[in-house]
């Protein structure tokens, strides 16, 4: 009797010492960001790089306030976007977020830089993971009123006054649950 309750005081203590493993598996889906592709405004159906995108988020600094988009890059060029396809963040405590987008902007002509400022309307819904990855967030763009019967979920203005630079902007996907797939296509 007594080998038998050594037994099950050893196997209690060997089953309680045990834990599980709290690392979030890096293949884990987090809080996506927004997905833009940037297109022709010539030819719609071609992809067009933009060149030296800066993007910076609503009351941040243009010298070292942008969206990292080059991890590696020194402080010029770990904020600086060249491709057709950029993906930034949007606030998970707050229902819009607003980015200025900096064409050209290590242009040593002041007058080719032409800023865009864009706010996205949103709400967003956390939903939980994993006891070791936490929670994540989703968004859904949201439809505000500019003028019967248009509605979009965002708000596109000039903020240079050199005229817009993105002259055609369409939600694809208003839904932001992954980064797989594009949720905004620019035209320029």
């Amino acid at each position: 009797m007594k080998k038998i309750i050594s037994f099950l005081l050893v196997f209690t203590f060997g089953l309680s010492s045990c834990e599980k493993d709290d690392i979030c598996d890096p293949d884990t889906p987090t809080t996506p960001r927004l997905v833009i592709t940037f297109y022709d405004i010539n030819n719609p159906t071609l992809l067009k790089n933009v060149t030296n995108l800066k993007v910076i988020g609503q009351d941040k600094s243009e010298v070292n306030g942008g969206i990292i988009f080059n991890e590696s890059g020194d402080e010029t060029t770990k904020y600086l976007a060249n491709g057709s396809t950029i993906s930034i963040p949007l606030k998970t405590n707050a229902e819009s977020t607003t980015f200025t987008f900096i064409s050209d902007s290590q242009n040593p002509n002041p007058a080719a830089i032409n800023k865009d400022a864009i706010r996205f309307n949103y709400t967003h819904q956390d939903i939980y993971v994993s006891r070791a990855c936490g929670f994540k967030t989703t968004f859904t763009l949201n439809p505000v009123s500019s003028s019967p019967p248009v509605s979009i979920p965002f708000v596109l203005t000039d903020a240079d006054g050199n005229g817009l630079w993105m002259q055609q902007v369409f939600v694809i996907n208003p839904k932001i649950e992954t980064e797989n797939e594009t949720h905004i296509k620019v035209f320029f």
